[in-house]
């Protein structure tokens, strides 16, 4: 429909008649009432009122499994451009009404013209890394907090020497006085020549941004100008309009990579709270994360693998109008793996590891070449026994014993 956004929600009730519900729900958050209205008032206000679109009906098998999807309309002219103001009209009090979940937003012409999206997405992150025919291999700083500056870029380089194409910052690194941003930035990208010259290889270093709200914009600029070449950013902790606001600004010219941090808040429930495509797939990628961290179907954080393949899928539709936005399954990632992720994702996918680099018998260097053989070995249709059989390939063969391997 032009001019409106549609919100598909499941809401789970026994007894509940579903078209009367979806009707409370489009009046109730558009106009407030409709019956009650005269018919003059009503002419006028017609342009604002919601609209039910759907219903469809699941009678279920038990107590507590009857459920029906609900699609619903929501005029433009209600809200602003922008998605806090989306959020709160079509889910901000209904969240709290009983199990309901919303599963999906669909955008009007009008809405998603507001949005640029990723500043480079797929294409983008791998034009400056110059990596067009593999997937990408990102490493994760560990046990970083209460270390200084030279423990931290002696991890670093050990991660760089691995063959990593990104290292981002954990995600609870904050502003302090042991790693300031300019000095952390400084420390690691010199880190980062330094591998580059003995390996040839380029290498994005995704800064934790962090502060006050109203500070972000500023650090960001601040940890470029130290030379940082990519940001790390907590999203749903800072909301969807700072990630959208930093990935517009035309003056942070540096790829930025969303951190799940709080998802488990909003989408493991069937019943409540916002369904993981849209919380970590479409939103994410219209508010212009290039690339989106979320849990693996595979490792120690655990999303359901059609869950997980839903995000996946929302990042790359191109029906969206925005670039792509690279998806990072992540968490308890190891190379004896790397076979599943690339049949389950394809070429474009960033393997994203920490303890499956770090934990590596040989250290972390090794645990990142472990992972690139596993991938040269997987891109050629290699067994993953076989591979860590080739001469040279002592780090993968090391990888398998410690951790085992699915093909």
């Amino acid at each position: 429909m032009n001019n409106y956004c549609v919100a598909t929600y499941r809401c789970y009730d026994d007894k509940a008649d579903f078209h009367k519900k979806a009707q409370g729900i489009a009046v109730g958050l558009t106009v407030g009432s409709w019956t009650d209205l005269p018919e003059a008032r009503k002419a006028e206000m017609e342009k604002h009122l919601g609209r039910v679109i759907s219903v469809t009906e699941f009678e279920g098998n038990a107590p507590g499994e009857r459920y029906a999807d609900l699609q619903i309309a929501y005029p433009d002219v209600n809200f602003s451009r922008d998605i806090p103001a989306l959020l709160v009209t079509v889910f901000g009090k209904l969240s709290m009404d009983g199990r309901i979940k919303l599963l999906d937003l669909d955008f009007s012409d009008d809405f998603s013209a507001a949005f640029p999206g990723p500043a480079f997405g797929i294409q983008g992150v791998r034009s400056l890394l110059g990596v067009h025919d593999r997937p990408l291999l990102m490493s994760i700083f560990k046990s970083v907090i209460g270390h200084d500056l030279s423990n931290l870029r002696e991890q670093f380089y050990r991660q760089a020497l691995g063959g990593v194409d990104l290292i981002k910052d954990d995600e609870i690194l904050f502003e302090n006085p042991l790693t300031p941003l300019e000095k952390r930035v400084e420390a690691c990208m010199s880190a980062a020549q330094q591998a580059e010259s003995e390996t040839g290889q380029k290498l994005l270093y995704a800064v934790n941004l962090t502060g006050p709200t109203s500070q972000l914009a500023a650090n960001a600029k601040r940890a470029i100008a130290a030379g940082a070449n990519a940001i790390l950013f907590n999203a749903l902790a800072y909301g969807y309009d700072a990630l959208h606001e930093l990935s517009s600004d035309p003056d942070i010219t540096v790829p930025i990579a969303a951190h799940p941090a709080l998802a488990g808040a909003f989408y493991p429930s069937p019943h409540y709270g916002i369904a993981a495509p849209l919380l970590l797939g479409k939103l994410m990628r219209i508010a212009g994360a290039d690339l989106v961290l979320f849990p693996s179907p595979y490792g120690s954080v655990v999303m359901p693998k059609e869950e997980n393949l839903a995000v996946q899928s929302v990042l790359m539709n191109p029906a969206l109008p925005v670039r792509t936005s690279f998806p990072v399954p992540s968490a308890g990632i190891h190379p004896g793996l790397v076979p599943l992720i690339l049949r389950d994702f394809g070429n474009d996918v960033v393997v994203n590891a920490g303890g499956g680099i770090h934990g590596h018998p040989q250290g972390t260097a090794a645990g990142g070449q472990a992972f690139r053989q596993a991938i040269a070995a997987a891109l050629s249709s290699m067994p993953l026994t076989e591979a860590a059989g080739l001469e040279g390939n002592e780090a993968l063969k090391i990888a398998i014993d410690t951790w085992g391997y699915k093909e």
